[in-house]
């Protein structure tokens, strides 16, 4: 993983199909400058996502991806509907033009195999809102990612990667005051899944997989990272219980 400190991303998605679309789109509206690079004309629909940048070219070119300037890109998604294709973007992206994250779309189970470092692909993932959130998670150490939405309950699976000067770094997980209707249910701490319990410590860099509701998304952002509303520090404080 690496850390990108600006306020957002420029990204790079080869395929503007639905699922291309759909990314763009959930990136934009989280602040993220996007390139659409599509080479089918036909499909070339600038008016379904205005805000994100078009280009006309064949993502599989090292000329075009030159021309697109893809270097300048801190991601790249590989989004087509054909895994061949998704395999050599994400390869050149990689290989020729240095991009720290590539992400890429697996549209054939049976391929999954081949999505591998070995072809330039950090991660390999199906789901639209999960790509996103992916691209992402990377990149953002310090604040809330929402990874997928429950319908039934309304509920959402979150991610926060904690920075070292989170307040409760150091406390056990009893010690962090949640508000009701959210829950901590996994802790992924390098390449350890881990199920909390309430005397596990937190560590830098851990991170944390909530399930909550949309209106105490915002809460819990606060609890964690010690900041209320109004831009004012939360101190961390020791003996309390989580709801």
């Amino acid at each position: 993983m690496f850390e990108w400190e600006g306020a957002d991303m420029r990204v790079a998605i080869a395929g503007a199909g639905n699922v291309g679309r759909s990314i763009a789109q959930e990136l934009i509206e989280n602040g993220h400058q996007v390139m659409l690079i599509e080479r089918a004309a036909e499909r070339l629909r600038p008016e379904r996502v205005p805000q994100a940048e078009w280009v006309l070219a064949d993502a599989c070119e090292v000329a075009s991806l030159q021309e697109a300037d893809l270097a300048s890109c801190d991601v790249v998604v590989a989004a087509t509907g054909d895994d061949k294709v998704n395999l050599v973007v994400s390869l050149l992206a990689k290989t020729e033009f240095a991009v720290g994250r590539v992400v890429a779309r697996v549209n054939r189970a049976e391929n999954e195999w081949l999505f591998n470092d070995q072809w330039g692909v950090d991660v390999a993932v199906s789901k639209p809102r999960l790509m996103a959130a992916l691209v992402e998670e990377a990149v953002t150490v310090g604040d809330l990612v929402r990874l997928m939405t429950f319908r039934q309950s309304e509920a959402n699976l979150v991610e926060i990667t904690l920075p070292g000067s989170a307040p409760y770094v150091g406390h056990a997980v009893r010690d962090v005051p949640l508000p009701h209707d959210a829950a901590l249910v996994a802790i992924l701490r390098g390449k350890r899944v881990l199920v909390p319990t309430p005397d596990d410590p937190l560590e830098a860099g851990d991170e944390l997989i909530f399930v909550c509701t949309t209106e105490v998304e915002d809460s819990v952002r606060a609890v964690i990272l010690g900041a209320r509303p109004d831009g004012a520090e939360i101190p961390a404080q020791s003996g309390g219980e989580q709801s």
